[in-house]
């Protein structure tokens, strides 16, 4: 492609509302650009690169015995509500009414339009398993979109879906894509970890995120420092053994901490280590009220309680409802004398503490050496904390690490949540009605694109991988207006595509300074510039991954550009 001839509007200065390199380096070197609030436009270059993405995306489906189709993304309402979701997805489904006031979805994802295509078109045992993808446009209407591609109201997924009659069919199926996965980044050129996950509102328990390590990422991976073990924090385990203390039980007493309301205050004020304190924590859970207990130095993880509890919804009580049931502000609640009605749960770390701390359940008071079974009771102890830095990893190899990660795909046993409330069911060997056994596994294109940007650039501009990038070869030439420059890279650019090499060509009557500036920013992994040896047949050779140079004969290029692809 001569490079006149396409779209390439590249940006000297940053955008001001550019947070992140990825946003920042596709906006100016002309990859793609805003329409709107977390929408944007793939312009031919950022086009080319999304195109190379799916390509691996479809080639690794294909390979796990995935088959390509195209679902609506205006999907009625009625599909959600029979799963609930049309309640439970809250303000993130766009929804909208037709001229005859049905109403409808924008997708956000398609559980619900594929298992009612399955349901209605598959009636027998023989046509199971199943595997379907797609890759299309979801939307979201995020609160705040934001660091570009990474955060939009309108993006590109490849989502999976696949069926079964039994467990042991899904578990293979899980396997299938867990590698596919892993073949899809790996090929992408990411340096990514596959990590235990939550599966939040789209049901089922067993899942994995691929997380892309990244300084930028909304999520944190708990990793352990000696295996492959790897989990999303909120999923980590903890598995720590609390020895006890053998100092002896002191006689509870209450004292005034006027004005002190959080752990560090009352443990700065007491003289007391934070470990000594028990965090009180009300909670509404579902319809019900729970106190929650941990370590002072412990932080409650409110999807461990959520799983532990069995619970669909989980949030802290406001300082109304705390009032209303404890009489009490948030920063002086505690398990001691609290209603007989009340549920209360705490976290392992709880039982072992000895002549410890808490509130008092009055304003600005706190109960001292307290001792858990003689001062209260909790009706179980489990593991309810977020995992720490240093801590065990829970597969029982070294300690734990943190580092921050860009989920880019997600992968789901869903069981039979959707086959039940959707009714999709197929008959047996033995001719008898069963439900469908369900999996989704989920790769945001658009998102994987921005992560790669993250993990390749330098502060001239991108660095694309030799599989994503959007032409191999970047071919300048210095001053078109002499003709030895013009007619060798004119040659060149001809022997290049003969050879299957892809190959932007800068034929612009611009400023050298300007075209180098451009080429960095673009960031082809090979630039050859037709310069002052033209006319001896020579080139400058120049690799964007790590400025390696060299000059070579025209007679040479090709053979050296097809060994460096």
């Amino acid at each position: 492609m001569r490079q006149s001839q396409t779209l390439i509007p590249t940006l000297k200065e940053t955008p001001a509302d550019a947070e992140i390199k990825s946003h920042q380096l596709l906006v100016r070197a002309g990859y793609i650009r805003q329409t709107a609030s977390g929408v944007y436009s793939f312009l031919p270059m950022g086009n080319k690169v999304l195109k190379n993405v799916e390509k691996i995306v479809r080639e690794e489906m294909e390979k796990a015995g995935s088959v390509e189709m195209l679902m609506p993304s205006l999907q009625l309402s009625e599909l959600w509500k029979e799963t609930g979701r049309w309640y439970s997805m809250g303000p993130e489904l766009m929804r909208l009414h037709d001229r005859h006031e049905r109403e409808f979805a924008l997708g956000a994802t398609h559980e619900e339009v594929v298992t009612s295509l399955i349901r209605d078109e598959v009636k027998s045992y023989k046509k199971l398993p199943l595997y379907v993808y797609q890759i299309q446009t979801k939307f979201r209407d995020e609160k705040r979109p934001r660091f570009g591609l990474l955060r939009g109201r309108e993006f590109i997924m490849k989502d999976a879906y696949t069926f079964h009659t039994n467990q042991e069919s899904l578990d293979e199926a899980y396997q299938k894509m867990f590698q596919a996965y892993q073949n899809i980044f790996t090929r992408c050129g990411l340096n990514f970890r596959a990590v235990i996950a939550d599966s939040g509102a789209m049901g089922g328990k067993d899942t994995h995120e691929f997380m892309v390590l990244s300084e930028i990422g909304e999520d944190t991976i708990a990793f352990s420092d000696t295996s492959d073990f790897a989990a999303n924090i909120e999923m980590a385990a903890v598995n720590v053994t609390y020895e006890q203390s053998d100092e002896t039980a002191l006689e509870l007493e209450i004292v005034d901490t006027p004005g002190y309301n959080t752990m560090d205050e009352v443990s700065q004020f007491l003289g007391q280590p934070l470990a000594k304190g028990i965090k009180s924590l009300l909670f509404k859970v579902d319809e019900r009220y729970v106190l929650v207990l941990s370590r002072g130095d412990h932080e409650i993880n409110d999807i461990k309680l959520k799983n532990a509890l069995d619970a669909t919804h989980v949030e802290l009580a406001s300082e109304k409802e705390t009032k209303q049931l404890l009489n009490t502000k948030v920063g002086s609640i505690g398990p001691v004398h609290v209603p007989k009605d009340l549920e209360v749960v705490a976290d392992h770390a709880v039982a072992a503490i000895r002549n410890g701390y808490c509130g008092a359940n009055e304003n600005d008071k706190h109960y001292q050496n307290v001792n858990p079974d003689r001062d209260f009771n909790a009706s179980s102890y489990q593991d309810l904390r977020f995992i720490k830095e240093g801590d065990p990893s829970p597969d029982g190899q070294g300690k734990i690490k943190f580092a921050k990660g860009i989920e880019v795909g997600h992968i789901f046993k869903l069981g039979q949540f959707y086959a039940e409330k959707l009714g999709a069911q197929y008959l047996n060997e033995q001719g008898k009605q069963e439900t469908m056994t369900m999996g989704c596994y989920g790769i945001g294109v658009s998102r994987t694109l921005a992560s790669i940007v993250e993990q390749y650039h330098d502060e001239n501009g991108i660095k694309w991988p030799k599989e994503i990038t959007p032409y191999h070869v970047h071919l300048i030439a210095v001053n078109p207006k002499k003709q030895d420059q013009l007619d060798l890279s004119e040659d060149i650019y001809k022997q290049l595509q003969q050879n299957n090499i892809s190959v932007l060509f800068d034929d612009r009557k611009e400023r050298p300074g300007v075209k180098f500036a451009d080429s960095d920013l673009i960031g082809l992994p090979v630039r050859i510039t037709v310069g002052k040896k033209a006319q001896e047949g020579y080139v400058e050779c120049k690799l964007r991954e790590n400025g390696e140079q060299e000059d070579l004969h025209v007679s040479e290029l090709v053979e050296k550009i097809s060994s460096l692809l």
